[in-house]
């Protein structure tokens, strides 16, 4: 690795290979529960993301918050990869007018527990498991995660020049055009 890229990626703990980069972070998840109304269905939300050299690599959830209406849970152990094939799917992330993170979680939405399976910063990917009716938790991007995964995008995606494809003239290869002498 340069000294360059370890300069700005040491303050992660970041591994890297020939593949992908991972983060180790963490997620605070949030759920919310309105008192007031007879039937109440908790409200998830991702609270916090965490990263650093020193995070807790504690894959237990731990309650870090409590206070009969609003609890929030750390869940440590969990990793952001970049890999070189999603570029592009985080290229239309960092050119949202708000990048995001999004944490795919295990359980349904109104679940009283449910707890992350993996974070991932690709746009796409996290579109693929809302139309699957997978939860997916959204959170604006830390500032130091986008500036890795734009350096990350920078060096390893080309956008590919679209091409207008020439019409084919359709009646040409028809037979019946041919038959009935169109």
């Amino acid at each position: 690795m340069s000294e360059d890229k370890h300069s700005h990626t040491s303050m992660f703990d970041v591994e890297e290979t020939d593949t992908r980069i991972t983060i180790p972070l963490a997620v605070v998840l949030q759920r919310t529960i309105d008192s007031r109304k007879k039937w109440a269905f908790p409200q998830w939300s991702i609270f916090a993301v965490v990263t650093g050299e020193n995070i807790r690599n504690q894959e237990q959830k731990v309650t870090v918050h409590d206070d009969g209406k609003i609890n929030r849970f750390f869940f440590g152990g969990l990793k952001l990869n970049l890999y070189k094939d999603g570029s592009e799917g985080y290229w239309y992330n960092l050119l949202s007018q708000t990048p995001y993170l999004f944490v795919i979680c295990n359980g349904e939405i109104s679940d009283m527990e449910i707890e992350p399976r993996y974070v991932t910063a690709n746009q796409d990917e996290a579109t693929g498991h809302l139309e699957s009716d997978d939860v997916v938790l959204s959170i604006p991007m830390p500032e130091t995660i986008r500036e890795l995964l734009e350096r990350y995008v920078m060096a390893h995606y080309k956008p590919e020049i679209k091409k207008k494809r020439k019409r084919k003239d359709w009646l040409e290869d028809s037979l019946y055009a041919k038959k009935t002498g169109h």
